[in-house]
């Protein structure tokens, strides 16, 4: 089993062996309930279909009320797919725990970061923006951006203020500080996208296997 549907608690800071401080971020990783396998002969490949956190039965159709019935789990808040090998042995009706984070070292987590509405430049980009004084009238602005006759028009890509955030990203190689088996729960050094309470998908890492 290579993932876990989670949930982002929020940050801290913990003190490892040697006294030095580490910032931490607390993610809840299941429990989750597998709703379904799938397998390479029915469905062409092989994925777990999982679900995380609790959903009122009276707020689901009538057929996703008897996909969780058929499996013999509660209905789930979020269900997400995460593929696995042929040899995996969970099935439908399974509960899977941070037990399996036990001995990894690095994980990559997959969010959906925060919104932050339309932003210039400088926050957008990080420009530094113009002058202050002797004539500066463009201290926020990106500064001339067009072309002459040729060729016209402004290039593909050119960074202009627009949307931030409310992407999904993932952020690779966070390392394990702890895992907490009976609070179902990983300490995580650095930051994880999105907000306090979100939504995140927690898998081994990729890059450092």
């Amino acid at each position: 089993m290579q993932a876990l549907i989670g949930r982002k608690i929020g940050m801290t800071r913990v003190y490892d062996d040697a006294g030095v401080q580490v910032p931490v971020t607390v993610v809840q990783v299941g429990p989750c309930t597998v709703i379904q396998r799938k397998g390479a002969k029915p469905d062409g490949y092989e994925a777990l279909q999982l679900g995380f956190g609790e959903q009122k039965e009276s707020r689901l159709t009538k057929p996703a009320q008897g996909h969780f019935k058929k499996a013999g789990a509660k209905p789930a808040q979020v269900v997400r797919e995460v593929r696995v090998t042929a040899d995996e042995a969970a099935q439908a009706g399974d509960v899977l725990t941070a037990k399996i984070f036990e001995g990894v070292k690095y994980v990559d987590v997959l969010g959906h970061t925060k919104g932050r509405g339309f932003q210039g430049v400088v926050r957008r980009f990080r420009f530094g923006g113009g002058r202050a004084s002797h004539g500066g009238g463009w201290q926020r602005k990106p500064g001339s951006i067009g072309n002459r006759e040729w060729p016209g028009r402004i290039f593909a890509n050119k960074k202009l203020p627009g949307h931030m955030g409310s992407v999904d990203i993932t952020t690779q190689n966070l390392r394990v500080v702890k895992v907490l088996p009976d609070d179902n729960a990983l300490l995580l050094e650095g930051a994880v996208p999105g907000p306090a309470g979100g939504i995140v998908l927690v898998r081994k890492a990729i890059k450092k296997a």
